[in-house]
């Protein structure tokens, strides 16, 4: 007798609340397809990892190509010819002093690798109190123990405490919350003096900050301006303490430069990178560091070996797909696409600004963020039916799938389930369960490969977190 096939547990899911997963059949482009033919707006970027739209052929092919040679080798004492590649390629893009590379699965784990890295940094030089971390409010790093210790308070990790090892936690540049009561006007980047006070009183014991330069997605969209992460610069340079930059969502093009760090002229000592690396087809993470940070490593002493490792590390499926993204930057107009979406963020956002329920917009590169607040308030926590409307009004006013409402009658559950179904029918699908409780934050992050900007004024948008 036949069992019955195991029942899938989905991220970040509540099965007794959620709608039931959309089950996807085949995607192009910035579209997915069901079974039954529906078409449906990749709004979400497959979790902001797709680059260069789905199933692109020159990534698929590389993929292919490379299973038939080699699939998969242990790293440890072994290398091949796409991890040397896409090493060598990167070196072409990253910043000049950051010249190593170790390898890993995502996200989670390259930041995992960046904390043992700045940890075993110091204590191979006998440095051994220089054990704590500093990160940021608002700060997302991963699921894994080590990146939601670094990672901000929230109801998602709450059960999580007791893995958790403590951080030094200082404010983020949130301009519209600003910190220190400022406004952005009058502002001399404020809220980093809290960092220089910590690092003044503690710089014996910290050994690195950690940080989503420009850009905190998860933790609300909050674009900093570059002077922030100027400053962190400085003050870890000063202090004698590392740096490390989160790029796994920031870089491969987010922010309209490679790296977020490019933007604000910086070079940090470690940079963790996943997501758009294979451009969203594999699982593949790294961090980078510098030649600093790899010699004191280096040693006849077998203990200051960098005891680390994963089964897939340097996959060759994975790496071939990150070759083969990079050409895709050579190759095609990459950047001058993101620009394109650049000038239509410029264009649009203001144009929702004086909504009663809107308190501020932002952007960066492909991303544009609007800050929903509670009714007649300029700042509060969002009311969810309303602003549950309000995504749908904003964002179909950016993309131009379907036309701004002329009117706003009706009560805010009505607007909602009009605008659900309004959506829907457009093609156009947000799943409802990324309503974070206690957050109005819709980000909008453009696709830069086969860009829509036509006669039909569509723009395809692929990433959206609530």
């Amino acid at each position: 007798m036949p069992r019955i096939p195991l029942s899938i547990w989905h991220p970040f899911t509540q099965d007794a609340l959620d709608p039931r997963p959309i089950f996807i059949e085949r995607a192009e482009g910035v579209y997915l397809y069901t079974p039954e033919g529906r078409r449906i707006l990749d709004a979400i970027s497959s979790w902001w990892v797709n680059l260069h739209g789905h199933a692109h052929p020159l990534i698929a092919e590389a993929i292919a190509e490379q299973a038939r040679k080699l699939e998969q080798v242990i790293f440890a004492g072994f290398t091949h010819g796409p991890a040397e590649e896409l090493a060598a390629r990167l070196r072409n893009v990253l910043p000049l002093s950051l010249e190593h590379i170790f390898f890993s699965d995502d996200g989670s784990t390259a930041v995992e690798v960046a904390l043992k890295m700045a940890m075993q940094f110091w204590w191979n030089q006998g440095s051994h109190e220089k054990t704590k971390l500093v990160a940021l409010e608002h700060a997302y790093h991963g699921d894994t123990a080590g990146a939601m210790s670094v990672g901000d308070d929230s109801s998602f990790v709450a059960a999580f405490d007791s893995l958790r090892f403590p951080v030094h936690r200082v404010p983020s540049a949130y301009c519209f919350r600003c910190p220190v009561g400022k406004t952005r006007a009058t502002c001399d980047i404020d809220c980093v003096e809290p960092l220089e006070q910590l690092l003044e009183e503690n710089e014996e014991e910290i050994a690195a900050v950690i940080v989503e330069p420009l850009l905190q997605a998860a933790g609300g969209m909050i674009v900093h301006p570059v002077e922030f992460l100027q400053r962190v610069r400085k003050l870890c340079t000063r202090h004698k303490v590392l740096l490390i930059a989160d790029e796994v969502l920031t870089g491969f093009g987010r922010t309209g430069r490679m790296f977020a760090c490019d933007r604000a002229g910086i070079v940090p000592d470690i940079m963790c990178l996943s997501k758009g690396i294979t451009g969203g087809f594999l699982p593949l993470g790294a961090t980078v560091c510098t030649e600093e940070i790899r010699d004191v490593f280096r040693s006849d002493d077998r203990m200051r070996t960098f005891f680390h490792g994963h089964s897939y590390t340097g996959s060759p499926l994975g790496c071939a797909a990150g070759i083969a993204s990079l050409k895709i930057f050579e190759s095609e107009p990459v950047f001058e696409r993101i620009a394109a979406v650049e000038r239509i963020h410029a264009e649009r956002l203001p144009l929702l600004k004086d909504h009663p329920a809107v308190g501020d917009v932002r952007s960066i590169g492909t991303v544009a963020a609007i800050e929903m607040l509670m009714a007649g308030r300029r700042q509060g926590s969002c009311v969810h039916a309303r602003c549950q409307g309000l995504v749908f009004f904003a964002f179909r006013r950016m993309a131009g799938v379907v036309p701004w409402p002329g009117t706003r009658e009706g009560t805010a559950q009505s607007r909602r389930h009009q605008t659900w179904q309004a959506a829907t029918r457009a093609g156009l699908v947000l799943r409802r369960h990324l309503f974070f409780p206690g957050e109005g934050i819709l980000g909008v992050d453009s696709v830069v490969s086969r860009l829509q900007v036509g006669r039909d004024r569509r723009v395809a948008t692929d990433c959206c977190h609530l």
